[in-house]
């Protein structure tokens, strides 16, 4: 057999240099494709608890953050939105809050930890829409409350529906606690959980 001129330390050499880039393509290309498989860091911090200033919250306002991908919205009722809640129990659906929307500690006619202030997923049980806040009596509210003008679902100062709307269910209370006075934590129960 002859080797016809062809020199196999720089064919080895060749073949090596080739398998070598080749192999770094390979491992840069499945890199980020192997990273893709992770979660964001957005994603990650969806999950995670809120933490929400309601230190400078003054009566009749209402904050809005953000958690797992839905408004959370926490308002610091006035004595008046309070004392139109019992006035309504004969309009709601589930005056009593019997379904199961809220953590235990909720299950108040507030549906609250604490009176004064109200923690919602801002969401409309019918479709998923978020209802406005209505601090003063409407035309849909005489009281005030949370109107979804999708479709005309109304809930009063707690969250809780009225009959004859679309509506099925109260507005939902997330899991929440109090750390201070002023902070309430969305999503963990780690502070206070008693007014």
């Amino acid at each position: 057999m002859s080797n016809d001129g062809v020199n196999s330390s720089r064919r080895t050499f060749l073949i090596g240099l080739t398998s070598a880039i080749g192999a770094a393509g390979a491992v840069g290309v499945a890199v980020p494709f192997v990273k893709s498989w992770q979660p964001s860091a957005k994603a990650k911090n969806a999950g995670a608890p809120v933490k929400v200033d309601i230190g400078r919250l003054e009566a009749g306002q209402r904050v809005v953050e953000e958690w797992r991908g839905q408004p959370i919205w926490v308002v610091r009722r006035t004595e008046n939105m309070l004392d139109t809640l019992p006035q309504l129990d004969e309009k709601l659906r589930d005056p009593a809050s019997e379904v199961d929307q809220q953590p235990d500690y909720a299950r108040n006619e507030w549906r609250s930890i604490k009176k004064e202030y109200l923690v919602l997923v801002g969401t409309c049980t019918h479709l998923g829409c978020s209802p406005l806040f209505e601090e003063q009596p409407t035309v849909e509210l005489e009281f005030g409350g949370f109107f979804c003008p999708c479709h005309g679902s109304k809930f009063d100062f707690a969250g809780r529906v009225y009959k004859g709307v679309p509506a099925p269910t109260n507005l939902v209370v997330p899991p929440h606690s109090y750390l201070s006075e002023a902070v309430v934590i969305v999503g963990s129960e780690e502070g206070e959980t008693k007014a």
